[in-house]
């Protein structure tokens, strides 16, 4: 299969979506560049888009290359009621990256906002609405392709994001940060996914606090309630790369590895394929990850779907398809392993003679 290559004009998220299209999206940025040195923990505000852009683009160019077709702002919490005076330099900023990357590809720029400090103490409608249209403002300045209401624990918060994005004129996609529980005033997801789309969300879904297959077991549940109330939205998915099982309502914030040991529970590349696969199986078209997923991991959904796509991302030159690259190796126990059947069946073991395979959630 050929390598994606050249520059075509480039169709709007609904247009690709409405033919059927695969939209692959990007990965981590805030537990990523908090490795890289670059993002404080606690905070997990994004000022590394002004004080060290320069990795703030290379990650973007690396989701790029690894598959993604958009460019997610990097303005995760960054409302004024987060960042004071900082926020809008910020915004812009981020924006200006996401730009300029996504002009070396096929891809799309979407600007992201995510739930306030201020709902869970302060239900001011008012308020909250203000802090989303300052953001707001930013996005349309910059003329970003679409927008993203991200990481919401509450149904009533993402649906006046959503009201606000709309008066842009531009698609918006609205995300919940719940799993099958629903959110935490206790609406099911299926519940949720009503409330966005009737709010006038076009892509609705799941992202963060949830692992692969946790998250594609909510979405299941949100296309039920959709068909269930004769609605009709595009499926998105973007869940955390961890395996977590045994995780409560809260997600992976509740677990005690939580944020700083979460690496036994990493997904390999293989796990990825399937979670690609399980979620286009699901009518899920927009796929992609949040945090934990490296661009390698965004490489796997790119590849499991390429005969879906039409082609593979560039970064799968320097990567065989299920581990063919392995039939140079000199050992011939290592060129055994360059099939599907070895990579797909393997249970990777931890490492860790006394590690438990699960935990107890703090809450």
């Amino acid at each position: 299969m050929a390598l994606a290559g050249g520059h075509r004009a480039k169709k709007g998220i609904l247009e690709r979506l409405d033919s059927g299209e695969v939209v692959v999206g990007d990965g981590s940025f805030l537990l990523t560049l908090e490795k890289r040195g670059y993002v404080k923990a606690g905070l997990w505000t994004p000022e590394a888009v002004i004080e060290h852009p320069n990795a703030v683009r290379q990650l973007h160019m690396e989701f790029l290359r690894a598959g993604s077709n958009v460019m997610q702002t990097f303005t995760f919490s960054a409302s004024e009621d987060n960042m004071e005076s900082q926020w809008e330099a910020v915004n812009a900023a981020a924006c200006d990256i996401a730009r300029e990357v996504a002009g070396k590809g096929d891809a799309l720029v979407a600007g992201g906002l995510c739930q306030t400090s201020l709902y869970k103490h302060l239900k001011d409608e008012e308020r909250i609405k203000n802090l989303f249209r300052l953001q707001l403002e930013v996005f349309v300045r910059k003329n970003v392709d679409f927008l993203i209401a991200e990481y919401f624990e509450y149904a009533e918060e993402a649906v006046w994001a959503v009201e606000v994005l709309k008066e842009s004129g531009k698609p918006v996609a609205a995300t919940m940060c719940i799993g099958p529980e629903g959110d935490m005033h206790g609406r099911t997801p299926g519940e949720c996914a009503v409330k966005l789309v009737k709010a006038g969300a076009s892509i609705i879904g799941v992202n963060c606090r949830f692992g692969p297959w946790t998250s594609l077991k909510t979405m299941r549940l949100m296309k039920e309630g959709l068909q269930a109330a004769g609605l009709k939205a595009h499926l998105m998915v973007q869940s955390l790369v961890f395996h977590m099982p045994d995780c409560g309502k809260g997600g992976f914030v509740d677990l005690p590895e939580y944020p700083f040991a979460l690496e036994p529970r990493v997904a390999t590349r293989w796990d990825i394929q399937k979670y690609a696969r399980e979620a286009y199986n699901l009518g899920v078209r927009y796929i992609g990850g949040c945090c934990g997923f490296e661009p390698y991991h965004i490489r796997a959904i790119a590849e499991e779907l390429a005969p879906e796509r039409g082609f593979l991302p560039p970064a799968s030159e320097k990567h065989g398809s299920w581990g063919s690259g392995l039939n140079m190796h000199t050992k011939p126990w290592i060129r055994a392993r360059a099939r599907r059947e070895y990579w797909e069946n393997l249970l990777p073991a931890s490492g860790r003679p006394f590690c438990p395979s699960l935990s107890k959630p703090d809450v």
